[in-house]
């Protein structure tokens, strides 16, 4: 009973976030460049028991809020469309359930049914995907969790249903590092990838800034000033045991590490000029990337780690430029939009996407293909900052002024389904981390 009680007040916490996002994301206007594409249309019946049994109360809404997440999920994933359950169509019709057909009748091609139960302490969803134009069961699983671990087992369902569907893993149990002010401070949080379980990795009061994940999701690199000059830090977000990263004259900024993670990308001005330089993860130089009188800044590596885009004003405004890892060949990428910085590298390879001050005089988020072609504003709204991808390359993370002083939005890679992930007003430097290793 204890453990129910607990259960039920983490569940209503947690449930009321939940609906604060779902409704506070449907009700900002945002633009979209999507051009032609055409969401999947999803839908997620409601949870049955698995057996005649009798269920408990905090069981019932267990099962209820696990549903919740599983739509959650597929509603923001970017290649589905979530197909509600439609009251008035229930009530025209006297129905208490819905369907294979019915479900098609409201618009969904694919319906997810659940099944569930809870043996001991555990709970066991079963779950069932449907295409309802063939009224086929097309794939099956099942997750054995303990309670307590239910946001999991949920995310887990629905990574398996974009896993059926796509070929592409889920994100659902990806972290999002980012930037909080609290008071003159500004410190390292993480939270899953829709908000939930917040944790704060620092808390050295001091300004801790540009956050950017190990590729083993278990270490954070960021920025910080605690020990006067801003210096290169790794953070354990398991432990929050903080280390400092080599030791340079000047600054140490704008972390980026390798695909390999073996390497990274950071700008110094030890020399006096800010410079990029590749360093080992003991914080050595392995390499200088650029040699320039002008201010270089915000590498980023390409997928395949054989190229580093950054920002340079060598011509006057901050510019795209694209180096291999040695510098040796460097090419102008930008040429539209006055002011272009903070570039971040699809993990498709194909597109840059980077910030971007548009002829209104805002900056706004813009992303180009590679080769230097199609410049594409995806913002319409506030000062738009710090984009990071997901780490499926579909989804772009960020910061924005649109509703308050600073929070973070998400969008899919073409501008689309843009959401509000946090409400304080005093948080950016968002970094997406990458897929969990299982």
């Amino acid at each position: 009973m204890k453990f129910g009680l607990a259960v039920w007040a983490t569940l209503v916490i947690l449930a009321g976030s939940a609906a604060a996002q779902d409704t506070s994301v449907r009700t900002i206007p945002f633009d979209t460049i999507s051009g032609g594409f055409r969401a999947i249309p999803v839908a997620v019946d409601n949870m049955k028991p698995a057996t005649s049994d009798p269920i408990s109360a905090d069981d019932s809404l267990l099962m209820q809020y696990v549903v919740r997440v599983i739509q959650n999920d597929l509603d923001f994933y970017a290649d589905f469309e979530l197909i509600p359950l439609d009251p008035f169509y229930m009530e025209t019709y006297e129905l208490t359930e819905l369907d294979i057909g019915g479900w098609q009748r409201l618009g969904a091609d694919y319906v997810v049914k659940l099944d569930g139960s809870f043996p001991g302490a555990n709970m066991r969803v079963t779950w069932r995907l449907y295409d309802t134009r063939s009224r086929r069961e097309i794939a099956d699983g099942h997750f054995d969790y303990h309670r307590q671990f239910w946001r999991l087992l949920a995310h887990d369902v629905a990574n398996q249903v974009v896993q059926e569907m796509t070929g592409d893993p889920g994100i659902f149990r990806t972290k999002i590092a980012y930037i909080k002010k609290i008071g003159q401070a500004k410190e390292l949080f993480m939270a899953d990838y829709d908000g939930a379980n917040e944790k704060q990795l620092t808390n050295n009061k001091s300004i801790n800034v540009s956050p950017a994940f190990a590729p083993d999701a278990e270490h954070v690199y960021f920025t910080s000033y605690k020990g006067g000059s801003p210096q290169l830090y790794r953070v354990d977000v398991n432990t929050g045991e903080e280390r400092k990263i080599g030791d340079f004259p000047g600054s140490v900024t704008a972390p980026s590490v390798s695909p390999d993670g073996k390497k990274i990308a950071c700008v110094l001005s030890k020399d006096g000029d800010h410079e990029i330089y590749v360093l080992d993860l003991e914080g050595r130089i392995i390499k200088r990337v650029t040699r320039h009188p002008a201010i270089e800044s915000s590498p980023t590596w390409s997928p395949d780690g054989r190229y580093i885009a950054y920002s340079s004003d060598r011509t006057g405004s901050p510019q795209i430029y694209i180096s291999d890892a040695d510098g040796i060949e460097t090419r102008r990428l930008t040429f539209a939009g006055g002011y272009n910085d903070s570039p971040i590298w699809s993990h498709r390879g194909d597109r840059i996407t980077f910030v971007s001050r548009t002829p209104r005089g805002r900056f706004d988020l813009a992303s180009i293909d590679t080769s230097g072609y199609d410049y594409r504003i995806m913002t319409q709204l506030g000062t738009n900052e710090n984009p990071h991808f997901s780490p499926d390359g579909k989804h772009i993370v960020f910061s924005s002024t649109r509703l308050s002083g600073g929070d973070i939005f998400t969008m899919d890679l073409s501008g689309r389904n843009q959401r509000r992930l946090t409400s304080e007003g005093n948080v950016t430097n968002p970094a997406w981390g990458p897929l969990p290793r299982r």
